[in-house]
């Protein structure tokens, strides 16, 4: 890691205006959707953006729903997956489904659990309705909890409904967004080849460069077990911890301090516009812990839009790719049909869009890291066992001393900006 000091200061440089998106033409067919737990449409905006349109949206969270009304006001909209009949004549049907139960954040009860087992409410959906494609999202660790049983039961229940499916774990970094954020896209279809949509290209993850101006993520609410740790990225954003308390990333400034991002750029973080979110609460003065629910929950809009575009301009599948499965062991890509499985040795990322750095995405003033939130940090950090990068835990502990002063000057709301946490 480069070498930095608390003193240096970087020349300042305009802030990127706009996430990056994925250069690709517009072909092939236009796809009608229906999304199920849309959450604040995520998938759905990706989607559109790869010319596709939404008729039906299903969601239940009421912020979430004040979301969807503002920036989908058009299409139809159900409240309770359950209370849903019949689905429209679509033609992809796509479904974030709730991953509390599956995440390392929740209580990992698996995909029968209350929310994770909604997906079953698909199922039920499908057997009726004849979609072209069916596109599913999810934790990562969906893919070993519990032995890999809710991935066995995701890819028997489609193939009971002949389908025939294929999965790949990507990362948003692949977008060009400066987010590590690993989920799996599981798309299926009854008369259609998955392969070629996802698994039909690699870029392969490029070597990081670290440099004097490098910014780095951590979760600042670990420290103890974990740390979350990202090179010029900011680790995945949450949408609620082990408590179920949502909480923005810390983000270490190539000038020293400690800093969390603010909600607008979290919300680019996952590609959308800022303020995206915005709509979800009628008392914008109030904290922003519901928003970031929101954020921390969504999908990456620019993965959605790679999946869309690439519906309508698959790649070509290369054999060669296949490995043997190994046991029980789901790898971190895979396609199968009829009780065939078949694992596949690709990277997360399917494209390498280079994106502007952590550091110069951000647009907007980032929140000191306030000194009871950085004192809590730090003292779980030296109780752990953990590797820490050199020169970071002193870094915490000058800013530490900074705002230990700052925060004992009197208060002036009008000119001081608060610190998190």
């Amino acid at each position: 890691m480069a070498r930095r000091t608390a003193e240096r200061k970087e020349p300042a440089k305009p802030p990127v205006e706009a996430s990056p998106v994925l250069e690709l033409p517009f072909k092939g067919e236009r796809l009608s959707i229906a999304g199920l737990f849309a959450g604040i449409g995520g998938l759905e905006r990706g989607l559109r953006m790869a010319g596709h349109h939404t008729r039906m949206l299903c969601e239940i969270d009421e912020p979430a729903v004040r979301v969807l009304k503002a920036h989908f006001p058009e299409v139809q909209l159900e409240r309770d997956v359950r209370e849903v009949k019949a689905l429209p004549s679509i033609d992809l049907v796509v479904a974030g489904f709730p991953c509390q139960d599956l995440s390392q954040a929740g209580r990992t009860a698996g995909i029968t659990g209350a929310r994770s087992g909604l997906v079953g409410e698909v199922f039920r959906l499908l057997r009726d309705s004849k979609p072209q494609w069916l596109l599913l999202e999810n934790v990562s660790f969906m893919l070993s909890i519990d032995g890999g049983s809710a991935m066995r039961f995701l890819t028997k229940s489609l193939e009971e409904l002949g389908f025939r499916w294929a999965y790949r774990v990507v990362d948003s970094r692949a977008f060009g967004l400066p987010q590590r954020r690993q989920r799996v896209l599981l798309l299926a279809s009854r008369t259609e080849d998955p392969r070629p949509v996802l698994l039909g290209e690699d870029a392969g993850e490029p070597k990081q460069r670290e440099t004097s101006t490098t910014a780095y993520g951590f979760y600042w609410t670990e420290g103890l077990k974990g740390l979350g740790w990202a090179v010029d990225a900011v680790p995945t954003l949450k949408g609620g911890s082990a408590l179920g308390i949502p909480s923005s990333p810390g983000i270490w400034l190539p000038d020293g301090c400690i800093v969390t991002p603010d909600i607008r750029d979290a919300e680019r973080m996952q590609g959308f516009p800022d303020n995206w979110t915005a709509p979800s609460t009628d008392t914008p003065e109030k904290k922003n812990g519901p928003r970031w629910k929101l954020v921390g929950n969504a999908v990456s809009v620019p993965l959605a839009e790679w999946v869309g575009k690439r519906l309508r301009e698959p790649g070509t599948y290369d054999p060669s790719v296949e490995i043997p499965m190994k046991g029980l062991k789901w790898p971190r890509a895979a396609w199968g049909e009829r009780s065939k499985i078949v694992g596949c040795q690709l990277s997360e990322w399917p494209v390498a869009i280079k994106g502007p750095g952590l550091g110069r995405f951000l647009k907007y003033e980032p929140s000191p890291l306030s000194a009871r939130a950085t004192a809590g940090f730090l003292s779980r950090a030296r109780k752990s066992s953990l590797h820490f990068e050199p020169g970071f835990l002193q870094a915490v502990e000058a800013h530490l001393q900074r705002m230990l002063a700052v925060e004992a000057l009197p208060r002036d709301p009008q000119r001081r900006k608060q610190g998190t946490g």
